[in-house]
């Protein structure tokens, strides 16, 4: 099981810039809506991805997915820490608890990615 990160937790580490957010969730999701610098590695595309978008297995990492009803951001925590990622927690209330709790999101893709 994955260490667990609140939301207090999470947004005071990423007004820090101590922490690399992960949406879990497929990139129609991500580009609606994601957390403030978060990047997009589907549950199902960890072992593809990882490698180049989080290059440093030592990185403070946190996986999130709609809520806690969704597997994903356990599944891809989980993964992540079979790849040797040392710091891996999950933001299992998710998206659904930050925007509830009136939270800013960001939308589109990231840009690195935009043409």
């Amino acid at each position: 099981m994955t260490a667990l990160i609140t939301r207090d937790e999470l947004r005071g580490e990423i007004a820090a810039g101590t922490v690399i957010v992960v949406e879990t969730l497929g990139p129609m999701y991500y580009e609606t809506a994601h957390l403030p610098g978060a990047i997009n590695i589907p549950h199902t595309q960890v072992r593809e991805l990882a490698p180049e978008l989080l290059p440093d297995k030592q990185a403070a990492i946190v996986t999130y997915c709609s809520n806690t009803a969704c597997a994903n951001c356990e599944i891809a925590a989980s993964e992540l820490v079979s790849l040797g990622y040392a710091d891996v927690r999950k933001y299992a209330e998710g998206k659904q608890d930050w925007t509830e709790a009136g939270l800013p999101v960001e939308s589109g893709v990231p840009s690195e990615v935009r043409a």
